[in-house]
């Protein structure tokens, strides 16, 4: 029988952890080069006076085997505040043994308990292994929509007042 999976809050005491399990998604993704930030930049965005995230750890046996960072956003239309799941990831060795799945029920009984009337994240579109997981679990892809960013000088030139 394989072992249960446990779902818990990231504490203060998780940060190196979720650090390195960001950097083996950063590492999956292949985009290890883009991150610029240190495990003391999560910590404050996690468990600083205003904390702007929230993470969970996934665990069996009490290894760590996976997380997942999501936040809140507010739906304009729904008047509703919904999750937005920012990263997932599930450490090699752990997948297909129920952690992706009992990540998401965690964070629907979150979202439920919370008033959210959506839940809501990205995915790469190279990643058809993930894709067929959220569509497994109900998820609709959006393809009237684009995901649009701005950072770095061109956030700073945006905020100029000219």
């Amino acid at each position: 029988m394989a072992a249960p999976v446990t779902i818990s809050p990231a504490t203060r005491d998780d940060v190196s952890l979720l650090f390195e399990l960001v950097m083996a998604l950063a590492e999956y993704e292949n985009l290890a080069h883009e991150v610029i930030g240190a495990p003391e930049d999560l910590e404050k965005h996690l468990f600083g006076d205003n904390p702007t995230a929230h993470a969970i750890v996934a665990r069996i046996d009490g290894a760590p085997a996976g997380f997942a960072l999501y936040f809140f956003n507010f739906s304009t239309f729904l008047m509703k505040p919904g999750i937005y799941l920012e990263d997932l990831f599930v450490l090699p060795g752990y997948r297909r043994r129920g952690i992706g799945t009992a990540i998401f029920q965690y964070l629907a009984q979150v979202a439920l308990a919370k008033g959210c009337g959506r839940f809501e994240w990205s995915v790469l579109d190279w990643n058809q292994p993930a894709i067929d997981f959220y569509r497994s679990k109900g998820a609709v892809m959006l393809a009237d929509w684009s995901t649009c960013r701005v950072t770095g000088q061109a956030l700073e030139d945006l905020a100029i007042n000219e």
